[in-house]
């Protein structure tokens, strides 16, 4: 029953558009992590949870550091939870930013329609599929919304692994997988975990502008660019002058540990169309973006991942991307060269 409700379940997935689908199992008294090759430890997610929280590398996200011992483990978020069954899709488009003077730069998750949207709709449908396989089954859906350590997970299912940056990457999709999860109450099939061959390559931590990645696997979010774009809040918050230098013309988000990484080069373009880029996403008029009030920002963004970082964030971030456009002492600007083509 077990093995056949598992292909039926990767297979419903498939045709609702994920491009990766697999399944880890959690640990019970009867099946302890020793006799499951492909189990990730609870106490050992949480060990390397509490250690990040200890060095203060959530910064200002306060919600991070609230009962991580419910984020470490799946069964106190679902009781009775056996097995995750973790998707991803390939958001990874063939058009690159332009990158001319006075235009921004956003990550390439923003693009198009907020992802939380186009998975969760489908997750949804993977979850009634589920139900009308296995009626007496609970089910709980996530699109990085719960307390999940989804890229953890992910791994344990075979998705990929995670790399030096901390982001998962996939031998098919390169870094350009958005996941989601379902957690259930149906002890199914497990999948191999996936394997870290990151080797002795480094160039993800190199390519940090800001050397958020303070050592393999481990970021400091005070410092990354996406942390600074989208969750600080305030109009003036804190900042060196010599990081905000550094964040160039980025305005939400940031992609170059990803654009890096050299598994990219197996990654083909997604079909998904919510993922196409627009010309006010590809190139972002700084200037252009000053003059939008509120009312226009939350319009425009009704459907887009920026408006997480709300209207006075982004009107910060167009601020520092200007700051940094300006001319230095030496006469040169301070925003930094646009990234090669990383394919």
């Amino acid at each position: 029953m077990s093995a056949s409700l598992t292909v039926a379940i990767k297979q419903a997935a498939r045709e609702l558009g994920f491009d990766a689908v697999g399944i880890s199992l959690l640990a019970t008294q009867t099946t302890p992590p020793a006799n499951l090759n492909h189990q990730a430890s609870a106490d050992d997610l949480l060990d390397r949870l509490q250690e990040w929280l200890r060095r203060g590398y959530h910064a200002t996200m306060a919600w991070m550091v609230r009962d991580p011992q419910r984020r470490a483990d799946p069964t106190q978020v679902l009781p009775g939870c056996r097995s995750i069954i973790s998707v991803g899709m390939n958001y990874y488009t063939e058009q690159r930013a332009d990158e001319r003077a006075g235009n921004g730069r956003i990550a390439r998750y923003a693009w198009g329609i907020d992802y939380h949207k186009i998975l969760g709709d489908r997750l949804a449908q993977l979850a009634e599929c589920i139900i009308a396989l296995a009626p007496d089954s609970v089910n709980r859906a996530y699109v990085d919304t719960g307390p999940i350590m989804e890229k953890a997970w992910a791994q344990q299912a075979g998705l990929g692994w995670i790399g030096k940056h901390s982001n998962l990457v996939s031998t098919d999709f390169g870094s350009w997988l958005l996941l989601g999860e379902i957690l259930t109450t149906l002890e199914l099939e497990p999948d191999e975990a996936g394997t870290d061959l990151c080797g002795s390559c480094t160039l993800c931590i190199q390519a940090c502008p800001t050397g958020a990645i303070t050592e393999p696997y481990v970021v400091d979010a005070g410092r990354c660019i996406s942390y600074l774009t989208i969750e600080l809040r305030g109009t003036e918050p804190p900042i060196a002058e010599d990081l905000r230098r550094k964040l160039g013309n980025r305005i939400f988000g940031c992609d170059d540990c990803l654009d890096i990484c050299p598994y990219n080069i197996q990654a083909g373009p997604t079909t998904e169309p919510g993922f196409q880029s627009s010309s006010l996403t590809c190139a972002p008029s700084l200037l252009s973006l000053t003059k939008m009030d509120e009312q226009t920002f939350a319009t425009t963004f009704k459907h887009s991942p920026i408006r997480r970082a709300k209207y006075t964030g982004l009107q910060r971030n167009l601020s520092w991307a200007l700051s940094n456009e300006a001319p230095s002492a030496d006469g040169h600007s301070t925003t930094l060269p646009p990234n090669a083509d990383p394919r």
